[in-house]
């Protein structure tokens, strides 16, 4: 937790085009180099590369601390699940079997690619209380959510919680997490409901709130150890089944109660929603633009499209440069943002409201706000003839229409941002997609829509 919090210290809003771009500053790793092997050193043969998903980035950032510290890890082999059975795992690893080399660095690079080869979503997702995993799920409080803990959302993104910064003289509290992008990029992200999705009901698995288990010596072998013991643990966060039992509502509110135990002033907590949306933005930014370096390198080319629900997770350029999921946790972060004066006017008790003004008047107050917010918050992005377009938060409010059918990389950058056809933001498109996939995301428009992605059968 400790080398984490460090890691990734004063990072909110920064991004790494791969983890082992962080993992070279030795400002930041306090393991930078530990082995003396030259194996975090960018000019060394030795130098290890680090290139995970959303799913192997918490194993990585695990394996390589134990790997620095000769403690042991392991992993099982798990399936994604079905819609009528939760993930299963068997096949346990760990670091001591042998590798097939005897150089340490080379022996750990294999280990990791046994990792990646291995480790997918649903490893995060099996049931709570499933007793073969690789995690387990933990109290909704802050003495358990530390950093090292991980989330696995409903439907297969998954981040590592790196740092609680507490609610103090009035400033909110934040609750920050690391994430990998399929193009390896790793990103900070602040919790809130447009980056942690959580439902219960109609999903594979169990999501939530997880932390790793121990592993300890028995036998001569190494093991995880298991739920009997990690629910009597004094050492570790003790294994609970609350999240089994919440709705989003109840988990939201109870992670509210986690990072702001106090009462908040409804304008400060709102003006967060809009920092934690705008930064969101941001990164979406830079996600379709890693899309079209991808278009201009390969000319000519279509990215295929797969079909269904797969357009969520594959593999390939659709994987790397397709915004899906990305777009839908968007969605689901504009509709927060307006919601929250009507949770305001809900929960009054929630939050601090000054004297004499009522739930009601609060709650005009801060759709003023928003106005007012979302109209200053500027972003621009890059046109198809490489000039820039200024927009703002109120813009994307009202393109969230077009955002349900934006995350296919063959369109042009004007058609994925929302440019109305005919005007003038829109003249400089100069590709869409292939008549076929238009139509396919018309089908599927109403995942979108409805701000629900659909289960795995």
């Amino acid at each position: 937790a400790a080398w984490l919090e460090h890691l990734f210290s004063d990072a909110e809003g920064t991004a790494w085009p791969a983890l082992h771009d962080l993992m070279r500053s030795r400002g930041r790793n306090l393991l930078h180099n530990h082995l003396a092997l030259t194996e975090d050193s960018p000019d060394s043969k030795q130098a290890l590369r680090l290139e995970p998903d959303c799913a192997d980035n918490p194993y990585f950032l695990r394996a390589y601390f134990s790997w620095k510290l000769g403690l042991p890890f392991g992993f099982f082999q798990c399936d994604r699940g079905r819609r009528n059975r939760d993930p299963a795992c068997s096949g346990w690893t760990t670091q001591q079997q042998p590798s097939g080399s005897k150089r340490p660095g080379r022996a750990f690079h294999l280990f990791l690619r046994k990792l990646k080869s291995a480790v997918h979503s649903g490893s995060a997702r099996t049931a709570l209380d499933a007793e073969v995993s690789d995690l387990y799920p933990v109290p909704l409080t802050p003495e358990a959510l530390r950093p090292g803990t991980v989330f696995a959302d409903p439907y297969g993104h998954t981040l590592m919680l790196v740092r609680r910064l507490p609610q103090r003289d009035g400033s909110p509290g934040l609750l920050m997490a690391v994430d990998a992008q399929p193009d390896g990029t790793v990103t900070i992200k602040r919790f809130w409901r447009g980056n942690f999705l959580f439902a219960s009901e109609e999903v594979i698995g169990g999501p939530g709130f997880k932390a790793f288990r121990p592993v300890v010596a028995k036998g001569g072998r190494y093991v995880p150890m298991s739920n009997a013991e990690l629910s009597s643990s004094d050492e570790f966060p003790r294994l609970a089944l609350d999240q089994q039992r919440m709705g989003p509502v109840d988990f939201y509110d109870a992670m509210a109660r986690v990072v702001n135990p106090l009462p908040m002033r409804p304008e400060d907590a709102y003006r967060q929603l809009h920092d934690a949306l705008y930064e969101q933005v941001l990164t979406r930014v830079k996600a379709i633009a890693n899309g079209e370096s991808w278009v201009a390198r390969n000319p000519g080319k279509t990215i295929a499209m797969p079909k269904g629900i797969a357009i969520f997770q594959t593999s390939g350029p659709w994987e790397d440069f397709s915004t899906p999921a990305r777009d839908l946790r968007l969605l689901i972060a504009i509709e927060a943002v307006v919601d929250f004066p009507n949770r305001v006017s809900r929960i009054p008790a929630a939050f601090q409201l000054p004297d004499g003004v009522t739930p009601v008047q609060m709650a005009e107050k801060l759709r003023n706000l928003r106005e007012q917010w979302t109209g200053a918050m500027h972003f621009g992005y890059v046109r198809s003839d490489g000039s820039t377009t200024q927009l703002t938060l109120s813009d994307l409010f009202h393109r969230v229409s077009a955002l349900e059918t934006g995350y296919n990389p063959n369109d042009c950058p004007e058609v994925r941002w929302g440019a109305v056809h005919g005007s003038e933001e829109a003249a400089t498109c100069r590709g869409r997609a292939p008549r076929s996939q238009q139509l396919e995301m018309e089908k599927y428009r109403s995942w979108f829509r409805d701000r629900r992605r659909p289960a795995w059968n």
